[in-house]
């Protein structure tokens, strides 16, 4: 199997995770951190200090099954891409809405989809795009937390039910 990976930050990384784990085609979602300038930073230190770091998942799937680009259109689906720094009641610049690209195909794919997805949006995108330099696995509390903490996510715009409706993603187990 030829397996690709994505790397994408939408705001609270347990929401995006719980997310793109219900996307058909996908084998593994990881949290953690890329972006900044502290190797192996902590959830403290991100959170909590001037790391640079973006809250990202980072998406294991197989091309056959699922494309780049719909990965990208259930990424553009569950959150708002026009806050800066921000989603929901979360705030600071580790919650912003960023792409890591692992390719120059794939930052051309995400370029053409920030360029489409902005007709569906008033405001300007702030979404960044950037080549991924490092991502740094979060703590083995943070992975698939909504699964191990029995809890709804609730840190996203679109609920899971409707990315449901709308076929973007399987239902939840």
């Amino acid at each position: 199997m030829n397996l690709e990976q994505a790397t994408l930050g939408a705001g609270c990384f347990w929401g995006v995770e719980y997310v793109f784990r219900r996307v058909p085609g996908v084998t593994d979602a990881k949290v953690g951190y890329s972006g900044g300038g502290v190797p192996n930073p902590t959830y403290e230190q991100v959170c909590y200090s001037n790391t640079g770091h973006a809250e990202v998942t980072q998406v294991t799937f197989d091309p056959n099954r699922v494309t780049y680009e719909q990965l990208l259109d259930v990424f553009w689906a569950m959150h708002d891409p026009t806050q800066v720094n921000r989603q929901g009641p979360d705030v600071g610049d580790q919650y912003r809405s960023v792409i890591y690209t692992h390719s120059e195909e794939q930052r051309a794919a995400a370029e053409a989809s920030k360029e489409r997805a902005q007709d569906r949006f008033s405001k300007p995108i702030a979404t960044r795009i950037e080549p991924l330099e490092a991502f740094y696995p979060g703590e083995d509390y943070h992975q698939a937390y909504y699964e191990k903490n029995g809890h709804t996510p609730y840190c996203h715009v679109v609920p899971v039910k409707e990315l449901e409706r709308l076929g973007l993603v399987g239902a939840a187990d």
